[in-house]
């Protein structure tokens, strides 16, 4: 059996046998969303003191607010989150990543066929950063100006480090 297909089939069997969170509402209790990126060094319950039904983290590589817009605005306008907290992390891979090493890449790997997907989805630019502070800034100051995001929302920025385990306001 793949790896995948076992590791799930006995997490599940486990987590189920003392699953404590039945009836949890679907809205978070505390209305907030963490966009942060997906990089596996990032434990968000633990870093971020979040508990199972407290909030939304929506994660993307780079933790992308632009990447993220769509479910920040399923989670505020259906939801009722009301503020948002976009942390990036030191040691990103996306951090100064090109997006032509990335179509490079995937031509190699995948072919024209690949690129050519790419390409009729509008995915030319996979959202590499330049800078994790200022990446934070960028990301803070898109969804303060996004016309998808209503004015009374707070948006900070944070910076985790992963050597560390701490976490610093920048914006």
């Amino acid at each position: 059996m793949p790896a995948l297909r076992e590791h799930i089939m006995e997490a599940s069997k486990r987590y189920s046998n003392g699953f404590k969170h039945k009836g949890l509402a679907s809205p978070p209790s505390n209305h907030f969303i963490f966009v942060t990126c997906m990089d596996a060094r990032i434990d968000t319950a633990q870093a971020f003191g979040i508990a199972v039904g407290e909030a939304h983290v929506i994660r993307n590589a780079g933790g992308s607010a632009a990447d993220a817009l769509r479910s920040i605005v399923i989670s505020q306008q259906l939801l009722g989150t009301k503020e948002i907290a976009i942390i990036k992390h030191t040691k990103c891979g996306m951090d100064g990543l090109k997006n032509e090493v990335v179509h490079a890449t995937i031509l190699r790997n995948l072919g024209i066929e690949a690129i050519a997907e790419v390409k009729s989805r509008n995915m030319i630019d996979f959202v590499p950063i330049s800078g994790v502070a200022q990446g934070v800034i960028d990301d803070v100051e898109f969804l303060k100006a996004s016309p998808l995001i209503h004015k009374d929302i707070e948006v900070t920025g944070w910076v985790y480090d992963v050597e560390t385990g701490s976490t610093k306001r920048i914006i």
